[in-house]
């Protein structure tokens, strides 16, 4: 190409060893299937211990018991997480029945996790148990498929339900992006729903015979709700409307917050705007950026692979114009949008079909019948007589939706009986924390047992500063792999070692400027004494309705990160 660009298009070297794995694993099938009749492990050996989250799952055991099980010479106790696909997050009573019926009685948790990415996840499923767990959800219509590894992951979707219409519309969308990026491989039929080897040739077109160089996160997004991170996403479709019906998309690719400890090659990114697009354009253009990333990302460094760093290494304007040759078409200028929040509406909704919207607060995702709180068993029974649908949100919580007037009485006295409409303070409604300890592999210290107990001593400290209505934008992820989005918070730990964090300030509420490190390597308390000093200063020093992060990036508390590639570590 002729246009200057600042770095190679393709990096050139010794390809990491995942790639070597991608290339022999006959399109994702390796030898999982004969690993799942080898009973001397609960576990999947060589290739296939990866080669699995292409179907949707790690393998992970209870750290909690990892020690006492190495003393008695036995292997940790293997069981898989599965996350499920479910694109704009909607599922129906049905399928919901379903699910709270296998969590109950396969898995070691008993419980259903809801998750970021507008999806759930089965914690602690048996290898014995797992084509179970994939035939049951594709016995009503679910799969697993591309929610983990080298792929384009579960499509987010805004969940808002006041504009019904519009979501519905974008909501399409989601699906249909999600379906058009999928897979091609009929490795996950075979294996999991024991249906025939087609005798055809393996083909990927979109996304090659070695998959993506690194994971791949999309979201479709409608203004002023930005609930589902866009920043987070490597690729962004911003919906776009008139008179109340979606025209197109604003696209906004190279987002992502996963970083490294130490690793100043590594840093978190907000999004960049390309420009708009028709609707018919949509899909074209969605594969036109998986394509150019799949061609152009580092497969050299799994560290470096991700959209955000081959936009820095080639530039946003030669991987635009890339887009547009390969999708054939040519940017319009970004049409206005504004965000005015992130968070769920917590509570009862009306929209403007006439049905209402119960949005349940689901503390951090996590479905369990708990003493006095029986939220499991209260969802099955909401969902044994709802007639609409469920919308899992990108806050971890849970919209109850399309409830008619003649429901509404019914579906509530269901959630207040069983614990799921108890009141929360603000704070807690706009804190978020990953899964983290005892089953994530890759957890530096806790985070979501850590958080309810943490977010009291929070709310606290902001009633002693006379800020009990207010609330701060807190997120708490167990290590730097950003899934609970902690670097696009006003507050943000990051995991550092057991007991310790990193401790970022300065995003803003509507998630779209990325915190600055504060104080690295820090205790529990140390963060609640340098929280407690900067929110006395937020009560007495801060504008009308300035956000927490808004304040200290004003005040000079901290200096905003305009150029993270740059100055993320600064």
């Amino acid at each position: 190409m002729s246009e200057k660009h600042p770095g190679p298009l393709v990096v050139e070297g010794k390809l990491a060893d995942a790639e070597r794995l991608k290339a022999e694993s006959h399109f994702l099938r390796g030898t999982i299937a004969e690993d799942l009749n080898d009973g001397l492990t609960g576990g999947f050996r060589g290739d296939n211990f990866l080669l699995i989250r292409f179907h949707g799952m790690y393998q992970q055991d209870d750290r909690d018991i990892r020690a006492e099980r190495a003393e008695q010479k036995l292997e940790p106790r293997h069981a898989m997480m599965l996350r499920c696909r479910l694109p704009g997050g909607i599922i129906t009573p049905l399928q919901w029945q379903k699910i709270d019926k296998f969590a109950g009685e396969h898995t070691l948790y008993g419980s259903i996790r809801l998750t970021n990415r507008q999806t759930f996840q089965y914690h602690g499923i048996l290898k014995k148990d797992l084509k179970s767990a994939h035939q049951g959800l594709h016995e009503v219509g679910l799969d697993a498929l591309a929610t983990a590894n080298d792929v384009n992951r579960n499509v987010l979707c805004t969940s808002n339900p006041v504009e019904s219409a519009l979501h519905a519309e974008a909501y399409e969308w989601a699906k249909k992006i999600s379906e058009h990026l999928l897979p091609r491989t009929r490795a996950y039929a075979e294996i999991w729903l024991d249906q025939e080897k087609v005798a055809t040739t393996d083909e990927e077109p979109i996304l090659g015979p070695t998959y993506l160089p690194r994971k791949f996160k999309t979201a479709v997004v409608v203004p002023p709700q930005n609930d589902v991170d866009l920043h987070a996403n490597d690729m962004n479709f911003v919906a776009i409307a008139q008179n109340g019906k979606l025209v197109g998309f604003n696209l906004l690719v190279g987002g992502g917050l996963s970083i490294d400890h130490g690793n100043k090659k590594t840093y978190a990114r907000t999004a960049s705007e390309f420009g708009y697009i028709p609707l018919a354009h949509t899909l074209a253009v969605a594969e036109a950026v998986v394509t150019t990333q799949r061609d152009w990302g580092n497969r050299t460094d799994r560290k470096n692979a991700k959209t955000k760093y081959t936009l820095e290494r080639v530039g946003v304007e030669v991987f635009k114009a890339e887009v547009e040759r390969r999708a054939g078409i040519s940017f319009e200028p970004v049409r206005p949008y504004e965000f005015t929040g992130r968070g769920d509406r917590i509570g009862w909704v009306k929209g403007i079909d006439d049905k209402w919207h119960l949005t349940l607060f689901i503390e951090n995702g996590r479905i369990l019948d708990y003493p006095g709180r029986p939220l499991k068993t209260g969802l099955l029974e909401i969902a044994r007589v709802h007639q609409g649908d469920f919308r899992l949100t990108a806050n971890q919580n849970l919209i109850v939706a399309g409830v008619a007037e003649s429901q509404k009485e019914r579906i509530e006295k269901l959630a207040r009986d069983h614990g799921l409409m108890a009141a929360v303070t603000p704070q807690r409604e706009n804190s978020m924390a990953c899964v983290a300890f005892p089953t994530c592999p890759l957890a530096m210290a806790e985070a979501e047992r850590f958080l309810p107990q943490f977010v009291d001593k929070v709310d606290a400290i902001m009633a002693a500063h006379g800020l009990g209505h207010e609330h701060i934008v807190l997120r708490v992820t167990g290590c730097p792999n950003g899934c609970g989005r902690a670097l696009l918070a006003e507050v943000g730990l990051v995991g550092k070692a057991p007991g310790r964090y990193n401790l970022h300030i300065g995003g803003n509420r509507i998630g779209t400027r990325i915190p600055r490190m504060y104080r690295e390597n820090i205790t529990d308390a140390e963060i609640l004494t340098t929280l407690d000093a900067l929110i006395g200063r937020w009560a007495t020093e801060r504008q009308d309705n300035e956000g927490f992060g808004d304040f200290v990036v004003r005040s000079g508390i901290v200096r905003p990160v305009l150029d993270p590639a740059r100055d993320f570590w600064e």
